[in-house]
């Protein structure tokens, strides 16, 4: 049987030090030092993150199976990525339509975790339109993990996109999802690790 690796996306302006990627880490380096854990630090624009993290993949594939882990637009790529490569995936807050929701980031930002400055231009909503899954073609390889507390996301457009999937729906919680470290060990069954 193939080793495991898991793959853990972050979100927007955040790292592998944001605190859910950090959990996963932790918990896997406690419970399940099997399991090979990834979570690279995304480039900025969604191009290169998505070439990034296709070339991660299929390097790997032939050696291990994989599980996707992906927080906000983290869980936009994990989404693209499964469909890929039909690759299980938990989706946590994930953005569903980044493409208009990045439009109020137009302009110079700065990752508050690495200190890196960039900027947002228009262009990089195409590249993330090009990136988006009209339909799931395996819903069965979907868990929806999503707080209704979210401020930054609308809850309901991850509802109803993810409908035919396995999902967690908790009320209050925030966009960071308040209590995710209950969460890694139904994680790692979840997605065959």
């Amino acid at each position: 049987m193939k080793p495991s690796l898991l793959l853990y996306l972050h979100g927007f302006n955040s790292s592998p030090q944001s605190l859910k990627a950090q959990q996963m880490a932790d918990y896997c380096r406690l419970h399940r030092p099997d399991i090979r854990v990834e979570i690279p630090q995304l480039p900025c624009y969604p191009a290169a993150a998505a070439e990034l993290i296709d070339q991660l993949v299929a390097s790997a594939l032939p050696n291990y199976r994989i599980g996707l882990v992906g927080s906000s637009l983290g869980g936009y790529l994990a989404t693209w990525l499964s469909q890929r490569y039909d690759l299980p995936a938990v989706l946590v807050n994930p953005a569903v339509k980044p493409y208009e929701l990045l439009v109020d980031y137009l302009g110079e930002q700065e990752n508050p975790y690495t200190g890196e400055r960039y900027v947002l231009q228009p262009q990089h909503m195409d590249e993330l339109r090009q990136l988006d899954v009209a339909d799931l073609a395996t819903p069965a390889h979907f868990w929806l993990l999503q707080q209704e507390g979210d401020e930054v996301l609308d809850y309901r457009q991850a509802v109803a996109k993810y409908a035919a999937c396995k999902q967690t729906v908790e009320p209050g919680g925030d966009h960071s999802f308040v209590g995710f470290e209950r969460f890694p060990s139904d994680i790692i069954a979840f997605l065959g690790l």
